[in-house]
């Protein structure tokens, strides 16, 4: 049975960080659902590569996905000013589904408040922030904590993706 994942984006978003792991997991059989705060809103990456989002994120019922991908870049300072986004990512982890996060992406997971006690990396830029919101930040290329599978930066990808098709059982 294929899995649905959600991907969220905004402006700014990291190119690499969306479309690798979209791309590696529709090569899994899953099908991958963008959200953005608009439904058929064209966004573009920092690099300007383009996305159109298939969902606005304020109709995703967090119950009809398998998982939740957090692409980095500033779209993530973005994201999580939306309340919406925030219930997504608390809906998705106490449920235990698989939360991918990547570079920025951690200031997501800060806002909702569910990195209490986590082991995670990002990019060392919020290493400070990941700390201050009661995670423990390791300097690695991919960590898996439970359901929550985090890496710091784009030479990563393929650690990362490794690890977060093992999580969701592929």
């Amino acid at each position: 049975m294929s899995k649905r994942i959600l991907s969220l984006v905004s402006e700014d978003f990291e190119d690499l960080e969306l479309w690798y792991p979209y791309h590696r997991l529709v090569e899994e059989g899953c099908t991958v659902d963008l959200a953005g705060e608009k439904a058929g809103e064209t966004y573009h990456g920092k690099y300007g590569v383009p996305c159109t989002s298939d969902i606005s994120f304020f109709d995703v019922d967090p119950a009809d996905y398998d998982a939740l991908l957090v692409p980095g870049g500033w779209a993530p300072d973005k994201l999580r000013r939306f309340p919406e986004v925030l219930e997504i990512v608390r809906a998705m982890d106490r449920d235990h589904k698989p939360i991918g996060q990547i570079c920025h992406a951690g200031w997501v997971l800060i806002s909702a408040g569910i990195l209490e006690g986590k082991t995670v990396t990002s990019t060392p830029g919020i290493k400070d922030d990941m700390t201050n919101a009661g995670a423990t930040w390791v300097d690695e290329a991919s960590v898996v904590d439970g359901h929550i599978v985090s890496a710091r930066r784009p030479p990563d990808l393929g650690a990362y993706m490794r690890d977060f098709i093992s999580v969701l059982g592929l």
